[in-house]
């Protein structure tokens, strides 16, 4: 039962998401007890997202004939997905709160509108809502996790809300076809596999741009050469996505190039370290 939780979990995500938190919080100059917390609290998180995803979806997964998915083969029962789901949510919070009353509050904003999402916004043209609050919220729980907590910097929320926005539009690209068959009718559904593979380009590269000129204090020209070598490998691989989309490539090979632009953007984001603060 433990595996098919496990693997009803999104390990992928949920894995890349909590080793943001880590660097994140690492870069920030956390205490060693600070960030294992809040990465304990971020995992914890992550499971609780996953595992309703599965739970909510199971139906659609089984008429898709979802086999890699526990729940829609009945491995794991509904029930007892709940029940994980459920109790993952509230330890994460309850991991949340020694961190500060901020940090508690971001995080419960955060979960509430991923499972938002979960529950019935991804089939609405507000699909990408979610995305763009959660991840805009990320970059503020290390510096709201500091023994002086604080709201990161605006240029922070810009770049999380992007590499949100990007991931949710990529996410979705190799599974446009079995989502119309059981309704799902996201953004990205109503715009098109190709204009949602540009938007999510274009959202990277905003990402980055704003990472670039946010980061230095003293304007875009005194941006460090990390931060910059990040920019360059973000616009390379954004515009070989792009000749890749309009030459007409699969899906599944835009999801692979726009993931490494998403993936290129939230390590520029860690290497700009004490800066994410307001």
């Amino acid at each position: 039962m433990l595996r098919g939780l496990w693997a009803s979990a999104h390990p992928g995500p949920t894995m890349v998401v909590t080793t943001l938190a880590v660097a994140l919080s690492a870069a920030a100059g956390l205490g060693l007890w600070r960030i294992l917390l809040l990465t304990a609290a971020v995992f914890i998180g992550q499971l609780s997202v996953g595992i309703s995803n599965d739970a909510i979806d199971a139906d659609r997964d089984r008429v898709t004939g979802r086999d890699d998915k526990p729940i829609a083969r009945g491995e794991v029962s509904t029930r007892t997905a709940w029940i994980a789901a459920t109790g993952c949510l509230l330890l994460a919070l309850l991991l949340s709160a020694p961190l500060g009353i901020g940090l508690l509050a971001a995080h419960a904003l955060a979960l509430a509108s991923a499972w938002s999402y979960n529950a019935g916004l991804k089939a609405t043209l507000w699909s990408v809502a979610p995305f763009i609050i959660s991840f805009g919220l990320f970059p503020s729980f290390a510096t709201l996790s500091a023994p002086e907590p604080q709201i990161a910097a605006p240029w922070t929320w810009l770049a999380g809300g992007t590499l949100g926005a990007a991931m949710h539009l990529t996410n979705v690209l190799p599974d446009l076809d079995d989502d119309a068959r059981t309704g799902i009718r996201g953004l990205p559904h109503r715009i098109g596999g190709t204009p949602a593979a540009v938007l999510a380009a274009a959202s990277v590269l905003v990402g980055a741009a704003a990472v670039l000129y946010g980061s230095a204090a003293d304007g875009i020209q005194a941006a460090s050469p990390v931060s910059w070598w990040f920019f360059g490998l973000v616009v390379a691989v954004v515009l070989t996505t792009l000749g890749l989309t309009f030459a007409g490539r699969s899906g599944r090979v835009l999801f692979r190039l726009l993931m490494l632009a998403a993936l290129l953007l939230a390590a520029q984001l860690v290497a700009t370290g004490g800066s994410l603060a307001g």
